[in-house]
């Protein structure tokens, strides 16, 4: 459960619309290994099954980025699961 002011730092779709000829600024044959190009910057936003978080009040494991509360506490109480305020009654 997320609130309205939450729901914008939700995580986007992996690949949203279908890949389009000449859409893609990667050249063919080139290493991805050697190349630099914006690959710091990806490999930060990239999924670490590492550095999860815990929930605030049980202690159990977040997967989801920015929360601070699991899915089953957040829905038990009636909360946002990112920022904790109040949604349901």
């Amino acid at each position: 459960m997320v609130c309205k002011k939450c729901e914008k730092k939700l995580g986007n779709v992996a690949c949203p619309d279908t890949w389009k000829e000449g859409s893609s600024k990667r050249k063919v044959g080139e290493n991805k290994l050697i190349t630099k190009a914006g690959s710091s910057r990806r490999a930060s936003k990239r999924y670490n099954p590492y550095s999860t978080s815990v929930c605030k009040l049980c202690k159990a494991s977040i997967h989801q980025a920015g929360s601070s509360y699991c899915q089953k506490c957040a829905y038990k109480r009636g909360i946002c699961s990112m920022c904790g305020k109040q949604v349901l009654d």
